[in-house]
């Protein structure tokens, strides 16, 4: 039986097919990207569930954002190994496996090791999908697919957490991982049919082991020293240790890879100015934009006292925004310069992370969901532009490589997003924290009068009077540790609009190699 490659089955469907492969590249997409942000409304529960702080639980989202960045860098050499179908179906497998694996958990380690497997699987699995939408649609059409491929990205975390917050409401947060099965079989179905198989070109291509593994220790290291410096010490060996390992690592991968006979990451697409400037664009904004995806929830639940349900319901606008604003900002993509759609988009989120930096215990829901739902105008307006002003100056034989690298860019940007406003956020609590409690004095009035209240209604309530000093103070500590918590928050949220502010220089500098690019060609 012959292979079902892309031209028996663009003769067997005709045009249909390439609405066939959306349809079933945005299945596969949806199932592997939707527990990509869908555990940070379970965040609460599960430091609840197994006793750890949010320095360990942010690993369920760093983890995860930094395999799914390794794991894209491997999609040139499993395409061209084993083909689209294969590699599909068979990280849709894996997927599901590592979804049980989340789902029946006993400890955080194993729920951190399963969460990594997801992420590698979805970081194969975006480029993979973006490069099958570059095949089976002609070039005039491509910024339409670019639509629907950022609607695939963006619908699984649009309707995550609210998904989320339903399961975990009405059972537990084991459910989140449960729930996206039945889409992984869907997809894994419908990817045995629609997906071209493997040409037969002979040997199949090698594998640069040497340097995925110094990519992934110098990842890995760098994360880890990062993440332990505010507890271990910043001057600590084993912080030291693992970001020297990081550096070392780090430095012999890019040696490496420019000499490698088939290298892991094609590093010569940086020569061109334009890819170079998109990729920039790409790392400051997904370090951004997933810290804030992961801010948001974190600060409703643990400041607001939102439950898991109305964090996620408290998203869902901005999602349903989202979606339904990304195939037409796909469709601007081919008529508008990238330059103004990706400056007007890193506006929006700049804005909105400003705004969200000055929110507190008693900010109302709808004042930080229209926020969210700027954030999400921005993002559909950057991602199809991104990815065309990334992949249009490349050859046809660089695509799967510049597929690779731009997501490559924006997921590591993500994982180094979310590690450092984490650290940004235990930090700067701390320092508010020990601020605060400076200022509690005999001398101060206002804590004098607080006590004195919360004393009167203790003894209202029938406390012994040998117990209303101690209780009144400990009341006076949860209050300083609310107000620092909330400041903390405050300045992770600024901190993210100063780096949307910091992608418009990289923005502007793509433009102008564009605007040179076709300058020298009319000439």
């Amino acid at each position: 039986m012959p292979s079902e490659t892309a031209d028996v089955l663009a003769a067997r469907y005709g045009p249909r097919l390439r609405y066939y492969a959306t349809g079933t590249v945005m299945l596969g997409m949806i199932s592997a990207v939707l527990t990509t942000t869908i555990v940070n409304v379970a965040i609460p529960d599960i430091m609840g569930a197994f006793g750890i702080g949010q320095d360990r639980a942010q690993w369920l989202s760093t983890g995860n954002l930094a395999a799914m960045t390794i794991g894209m860098l491997s999609n040139a050499w499993l395409v061209k190994s084993f083909g689209e179908r294969r590699t599909f179906v068979g990280g849709l497998m894996l997927f599901t496996a590592a979804l049980l694996v989340a789902g029946s958990a006993p400890n955080e380690d194993v729920l951190i090791g399963a969460r990594i497997c997801q992420g590698a699987v979805a970081g194969i699995m975006q480029p993979l999908s973006m490069y099958v939408l570059f095949r089976v649609f002609p070039p005039d059409k491509r910024g339409m697919a670019m639509g629907f491929f950022g609607l695939s990205v963006i619908l699984g975390p649009a309707l995550g957490p609210t998904l989320g917050g339903i399961l975990i409401d009405h059972f537990n947060w084991r459910y989140i991982f449960f729930a996206a099965v039945p889409a992984t079989l869907s997809g894994m179905l419908l990817g045995s049919i629609f997906m071209p198989e493997r040409e037969d070109t002979g040997k199949r291509a090698d594998f640069d082991f040497l340097g995925f593994c110094l990519l992934a220790l110098a990842i890995g290291c760098l994360l880890t020293g990062l993440s332990n410096g505010q507890r271990e010490g910043w001057d600590s060996d084993f912080v030291l240790g693992l970001i020297g390992i990081a550096i070392a690592c780090g430095a012999s991968f890019i040696l490496w890879e420019l000499r490698a006979k088939h290298p892991l990451v094609e590093l010569r697409v940086l020569g061109n100015g334009q890819f170079t400037a998109a990729a920039t664009v790409a790392f400051i904004f997904g370090l951004g934009l997933f810290g804030t995806t992961y801010l948001v929830p974190l600060f409703v639940q643990l400041i607001q006292k939102y439950t898991p349900l109305a964090a996620g319901l408290l998203l869902m606008p901005g999602g349903l925004i989202l979606g339904a604003f990304m195939p037409f900002a796909g469709y601007l993509s081919d008529r508008a310069p990238a330059r103004t759609m990706i400056m007007a988009g890193l506006i929006c989120f700049g804005l909105s992370s400003f705004v969200l930096g000055w929110v507190d215990a008693n900010t109302s829901f709808w004042m930080i969901a229209w926020m969210v739902v700027l954030s999400r105008v921005g993002l559909a307006l950057i991602k199809p532009s991104l990815n065309l002003a990334a992949l249009r100056p490349l050859r046809q034989e660089q695509l799967t490589h510049g597929a690779g690298m731009i997501n490559f860019a924006r997921q590591l940007g993500g994982a180094f997003g979310v590690n450092a406003l984490s650290i940004t956020l235990d930090r700067r609590t701390m320092l508010h924290s020990e601020a605060f409690t400076s200022t509690q004095s005999a001398s101060n009035s206002a804590t004098a009068e607080l006590l004195h209240q919360i004393q009167s209604l203790l003894a209202q309530a029938g406390t012994s009077p040998d117990l209303l000093n101690a209780g009144a103070l400990h009341y006076l500590g949860r209050v300083l540790t609310a107000q620092a918590y909330t400041a903390g928050f405050q300045d992770s949220f600024l901190l993210c609009g100063v780096i949307f502010t910091a992608a418009l220089v990289p923005a502007w500098v793509m433009g102008m190699r564009r605007r040179r690019a076709v300058q020298a060609a009319r000439a």
